[in-house]
C-alpha cells in the first residue's frame, strides 16, 4: 500500500466560511482528566485525528469504556479499575499519552510511561514532568523503554517548574488534585487549553485558584465527582491562525466561525505586522481580500522580529505557519523558534519553492519577502511544518506534492475536505 500525500495546485484565491475543529491541545490532557473523573462523563467538540484517536485507544487499554455518540462527543465510562502499564505500541507513536502520567499516578498510585512518540522537531523534555511528580513524592525509576512511576501517597508542596512547561503544568495539576495538602505551582504554563482543563476538573469538585496566572494553587480532594454537565472543547486557535494566513497569502477572503477573541489576541497582533487585516464579526472573524502583506518595521526602520514566548506570547506552534505567511510580505523579519532546535529545519523545502529565506542557526530564520513561489514535491516533519507547506503550496504557481501526511493528519481532522470546501485543489492520492 502506497503512503498517501497530498496533491496541490495553487494560486487559487480561498473562499466562505469554515469553523475550526476542537483543540488537540486541549483534547489530549482533557482525555487524561477522564481517568481521574468517576462514572460517565461526555465530551463535545472533539476532534476526530489520528493523536487524539489513538489516546482514545490507551483508555480502552487501560479498561475505560469510551463510546462513541457521533459528531465529535464521546461518552467515557471509568469504573475506577483502571490498569497502571501504559501500552508501548501505542504511546511510542504519540506525545499526548504523556497527559496520562499525572492522573494514572494520582488514581493507581502507580504508571509506567513509556518514552512518547510525537513530532520530530529536537529533543522534548520529560524532566519537568518527572521532577514534579517526584516533588509530589513520587518515585522514578529509568528503563530503556520508558518510566516506572510509584507514589501511594502525594503530598501537597511548594513546587517551582524548570520551565513553563503545558503538558508538565497539566500532569502537575491532576496529580495534585488528589494529593494531600496544598500544592503551589509556579512558573505553571497559562496556555488557554491548561485555563479549560483546570475548569474541567473544578466542575468535577476539584480545588484550583490562580486559573490563567503562572501560579495555581491546589487544595488536595479526597476523590472527584461525575460532572453535571457535558464538557465542550474549545475552538483550536492554532487553526484558526493558520485558516487566516491561508485566506491573506491566497488572496482570498474567509469568514471563521466559532472564534474566542482572547485566544488569538497575540496572533492578530503579530499578523497586523506582517499586513494582515483580521476583523471581529458574528462569533469569528473575517479576513478580507486584498490585504496590504506588507511588514511594519520596528522604530528608526530595525528588522521586526517574530518570535515565541509563553502564553499570552505568540504560540511556538505557530511559528512555521508565520514564517511561510512572511514570504508572501513585502519587506524582512526575523523568525525565532526559541523552544526546539529542528522545528525551523523545514525551511529547506520551502527554499526549494523559491522563498527567500536565510537560516542563521537552527533557532533562527530570516525571510525577504515577497517571493514567487512554484510548486514542488515536498515532505512533512512534523504537524505545523506540514500545515506551513499546505499553505505554502496553495500560494504557489502550479503543482505540488507533500509527503508523509500523516503527520499533518495528527494533527488536523479532515483538511484537504474543508479545504477543498473553500475552493481549494487539493486531493489525498493513495494509502488505500
Amino acid at each position: 500500500m502506497s503512503s498517501p500525500y497530498f496533491k496541490i495546485v495553487g494560486k487559487n484565491p480561498l473562499h466562505g466560511t469554515v469553523i475550526p475543529q476542537g483543540n488537540k491541545n486541549e483534547a489530549l490532557p482533557i482525555l487524561g482528566a477522564v481517568c481521574l473523573v468517576p462514572g460517565e462523563t461526555i465530551i463535545e467538540n472533539i476532534p476526530l485525528i489520528s493523536d487524539v484517536l489513538m489516546l482514545m485507544d490507551v483508555l480502552r487499554h487501560l479498561g475505560m469504556d469510551v463510546e462513541d455518540k457521533g459528531e465529535g462527543t464521546f461518552l467515557f465510562r471509568n469504573n475506577g479499575n483502571l490498569k497502571s502499564d501504559l501500552p508501548w505500541e501505542l504511546c511510542s507513536k504519540i506525545r499526548g499519552a504523556v497527559t496520562l502520567a499525572g492522573p494514572i499516578l494520582a488514581k493507581t498510585g502507580r504508571v509506567f510511561l513509556p518514552r512518547p512518540g510525537g513530532d520530530k522537531i529536537g529533543r522534548r523534555r520529560m524532566d519537568t514532568h518527572l521532577l514534579a511528580l517526584e516533588a509530589l513524592g513520587a518515585h522514578i525509576e529509568i528503563f530503556p523503554d520508558g518510566y516506572e512511576i510509584k507514589g501511594d501517597r502525594l503530598r501537597g508542596v511548594d513546587l517551582l517548574l524548570d520551565e513553563a512547561s503545558v503538558t508538565a503544568t497539566e500532569n502537575a495539576v491532576m496529580a495534585a488534585v488528589l494529593a494531600e495538602g496544598v500544592t503551589i505551582i509556579r512558573h505553571a504554563a497559562s496556555e488557554p487549553h491548561v485555563q479549560r482543563l483546570c475548569k474541567f476538573l473544578v466542575s468535577a469538585g476539584a480545588k484550583i485558584s490562580g486559573i490563567g496566572s503562572n501560579i495555581l494553587t491546589i487544595e488536595g480532594v479526597s476523590s472527584l465527582h461525575s460532572l453535571k454537565s457535558s464538557h465542550r472543547i474549545g475552538s483550536d486557535y492554532l487553526e484558526i491562525g493558520s485558516f487566516i494566513s491561508l485566506a491573506a497569502v491566497t488572496g482570498g477572503e474567509i469568514f471563521i466561525g466559532d472564534v474566542d477573541l482572547e485566544d488569538i489576541r497575540m496572533i492578530r497582533m503579530v499578523y497586523s505586522r506582517l499586513g494582515i487585516e483580521v476583523r471581529p464579526q458574528d462569533g469569528g472573524v473575517l479576513v478580507p481580500s486584498d490585504q496590504k502583506l506588507e511588514i511594519i518595521p520596528d522604530y528608526h526602520g530595525a528588522t521586526p522580529k517574530i518570535d515565541d514566548s509563553p502564553w499570552p506570547g505568540f504560540p511556538a506552534d505557530m511559528t512555521s505557519v508565520a514564517l511561510v505567511t512572511a514570504t508572501q510580505c513585502k519587506g524582512t523579519v526575523l523568525i525565532h523558534e526559541k523552544m526546539f532546535e529542528s522545528r525551523l529545519f523545514f525551511v529547506d523545502n520551502i527554499i526549494s519553492m523559491g522563498a527567500q529565506i536565510i537560516l542563521c542557526d537552527p533557532h533562527r530564520a530570516i525571510v525577504i519577502g515577497p517571493n514567487r513561489l512554484y510548486g514542488q514535491k515536498v515532505a512533512s516533519p512534523d504537524i505545523r511544518a506540514g500545515m506551513a507547506m499546505i499553505i505554502a503550496a496553495l500560494c504557489a504557481e502550479g503543482t505540488s506534492s507533500i509527503h508523509n501526511i500523516v503527520q499533518i493528519d495528527r494533527g488536523f481532522q479532515d483538511i484537504d475536505t474543508r479545504l477543498r470546501s473553500l475552493g481549494a485543489h487539493i486531493e489525498r492520492i493513495g494509502g488505500e
